[in-house]
């Protein structure tokens, strides 16, 4: 049990957990976009909803009322469409409103960083040359 502790305590676990708890909530709010804003941006060339486009492979197709297919190869490329547009729209704001800020800070961090070592460099070598004047002045 103590192993088993351990491990879930380690940092990686519980921010893959709440990784996962947030990216659940984050699919929410991005199914609600592409339901209420871009279906009805699409509807204005079509239909409102994309799930509803699909083309007759073999044909004649038949649909029951309960939406099984009874009768050709129906192939339903709207929710494709669909599926596509939230992916797209998912990994837009993750790349924007995550990835740039972070790679942002990394690169300033980075700066700092290295100016930090420019300058203990610098006075390393001018440490030296102290030094090396003090030993030469004997």
């Amino acid at each position: 049990m103590k192993g088993f502790k351990e491990f879930l305590l380690r940092g990686n676990v519980v921010e893959l957990a709440v990784a996962v708890v947030i990216g659940a909530a984050f699919t929410n709010i991005v199914n609600a976009f592409v339901k209420g804003v871009i279906n009805p941006i699409v509807g204005a060339f079509g239909t409102k909803d994309l799930a509803s486009y699909s083309s007759c492979l073999k044909g004649p197709c038949e649909v029951s009322g309960t939406g099984e297919v009874t009768s050709g190869v129906l192939i339903l490329w709207g929710s494709v469409l669909s599926a596509a547009l939230q992916f797209l729209i998912t990994a837009a704001v993750v790349y924007f409103v995550l990835i740039v800020p972070m790679n942002r800070r990394a690169a300033r961090r980075k700066t700092v960083v290295e100016e930090a070592a420019e300058a203990e460099a610098k006075e390393v070598q001018l440490l030296t040359e102290i030094r090396d004047a003090l030993v030469t002045a004997r």
